[in-house]
């Protein structure tokens, strides 16, 4: 009893909790609803994802702080998804990246989901970024958004236009109240009170935007709740069930797994640094993500991942333990209970406007500048990630930054740099190698040895050397061979970290190809 006492949360803890819940609350209402909008399904939809992610994910979940709910990371997939294969297939792609993922943690791969370049994931996240802020921009205008990414990109001089009050529409309306949202969420972040810190900026936004739409009247489209919560459900039919085996379908909720795992992990990893409390057990993560995308998929609703600004609000209102994350789901299941009526007063532009905003921050130019410190190697793997995904798909372009990645990591350790000196009047030449010697190296290190002269004195300097392959060691003890009988020799210089292998040899700081190969082979 006294243990079971002892691991209780304390009333403080609870009230701090329970604090911190409501903020994460007020975080997580204007965003489920927007993402929604954003991915071509009613609001509602999206509030449900957030009640599942609460009360079931937060009460399993191997990061106690972290916040699970529908994604704008997921927003593109979704919208794609619903686009090409009705809202119906909704709940079918949800049931089975849930399963997908619940096995995955099963079989402990969540370290595995974390084993991605960096680079293809900010390109990927700030592709979905430009994604979201192109296709919310019309949506903010009360104007639907356009096919893909690239025809929402062509149609944006068509939105401005539009966005000007000449041809007696209310699009200009729309945008007004949109713009309004948006500088009221930058205003507030730049200059809000110490005091009122914890008040989140795009609730205040959502206020702002709605209270100016509800004072002028304006004739704009607004979010549209059932008084009724199950009305909203959109439960998969027996035939659309059925098609959960067809090659597409799986396909996707193979797509939807990958996605939503590594945002939700990438996401746990960056919750970790935030705070001291317990670290993230990501195969047990995993299995309560799967488990809450089986849910959702089986009422229809959204997909579900950690969601780094829910869960960061988590952390500074000051949260210590899994309540706060399991709480705001009973306040999202209470707002769309109890006031589906105060919701209904939202415009839809006012939650496109969030969204763009979103999608603006998505695109971080302070992570490019931080990506650009380490070359441009990695600068070329985080555009071509982005390309792809804005020009061809979310798949394709992570699929295409992955290869670019992995070409990068061929190269680096297969890269051989070699740099000479030639003293003629000792006839000795010195080699510097730097990087990796292996067989894809042979040519051109093969080239350089075949260029000294006769009799020469060839010393190998190995002190940058990271790695020499065997065929490499072969070729070399080839071309001693060879060298001698023109009556010169070879020499290699070991390095202070390689020389311990060279203690038994007379001069521990230079040994033959013969003898190098013996010791490698040992």
């Amino acid at each position: 009893m006294s243990t079971l006492t002892a691991q209780r949360p304390s009333s403080a803890v609870l009230g701090r909790d329970s604090l911190a819940s409501i903020v994460v609350f007020l975080v997580a209402l204007p965003l489920c609803m927007g993402v929604a909008i954003a991915s071509g399904a009613p609001p509602a939809l999206g509030l449900i994802t957030g009640i599942i992610g609460g009360l079931v994910v937060g009460s399993i979940a191997g990061s106690p702080l972290q916040v699970s709910g529908p994604a704008a990371g997921m927003a593109v997939l979704v919208f794609q998804l619903v686009s090409e294969q009705g809202l119906i297939m909704l709940g079918v792609v949800g049931l089975l990246a849930g399963a997908f993922q619940l096995i995955a943690g099963v079989l402990r791969l969540g370290q595995w989901f974390r084993a991605i370049s960096p680079s293809v994931i900010h390109g990927m996240l700030a592709g979905i970024g430009v994604l979201i802020f192109v296709s919310q921009v019309h949506v903010m205008l009360d104007d639907a958004p356009r096919s893909s990414g690239l025809a929402n990109i062509a149609a944006l001089p068509e939105a401005i236009v539009k966005a000007i009050p000449t041809d007696g529409s209310v699009h200009h309306l729309a945008a007004l109240a949109g713009i309004i949202t948006i500088f009221t969420i930058v205003l507030w972040n730049k200059f809000r009170p110490a005091r009122l810190s914890l008040l989140p900026g795009p609730l205040l936004g959502v206020i702002v935007g709605t209270i100016f739409a509800m004072v002028f009247a304006l004739p704009i489209i607004q979010v549209d709740l059932p008084a009724n919560l199950t009305d909203a459900l959109n439960v998969p039919t027996m035939e659309a069930l059925g098609r959960a085996i067809e090659p597409g379908i799986l396909g996707l909720g193979l797509i939807f797994a990958f996605v939503a795992s590594a945002e939700t992990l990438l996401c746990a990893t960056a919750v970790d640094k935030m705070h001291i409390g317990a670290r993230t057990n990501y195969d047990k993560e995993l299995r309560a993500q799967g488990v809450g995308n089986m849910i959702c998929g089986a009422l229809g609703a959204l997909p579900m991942t950690g969601v780094i600004v829910r869960s960061a609000a988590n952390v500074e209102a000051g949260a210590t333990t899994r309540f706060s994350a399991i709480a705001h789901g009973g306040w999202l299941l209470l707002a769309i209970v109890a006031f589906p009526f105060v919701l209904n007063e939202i415009p839809t532009s006012v939650l496109a406007a969030i969204l763009v905003y979103t999608g603006y921050k998505l695109v971080n130019v302070a992570q490019i500048r931080k990506i650009a410190e380490f070359g441009r190697q990695e600068l070329a793997i985080y555009a071509v990630t982005l390309v792809g995904v804005v020009a061809i798909d979310l798949l394709t372009g992570v699929i295409m930054g992955f290869a670019l990645a992995t070409l990068k990591l061929v190269y680096t350790f297969s890269h051989l740099e070699i740099s000479t000196t030639e003293d003629k009047e000792a006839n000795r030449i010195d080699v510097w190698l730097t990087g990796s010697a292996t067989f894809f190296s042979i040519p051109q290190l093969s080239g350089v040895l075949e260029a000294s002269p006769f009799g020469a004195e060839v010393h190998i300097h190995v002190e940058k050397l990271d790695y020499i392959d065997h065929a490499c060691l072969e070729m070399l003890s080839s071309w001693e061979k060879l060298h001698q009988s023109t009556g010169g020799s070879l020499v290699v210089e070991w390095s202070d970290l390689v020389r311990r292998y060279a203690r038994r040899s007379q001069d521990p700081g230079k040994t033959s190809i013969p003898a190098l190969t013996q010791r490698s082979a040992a």
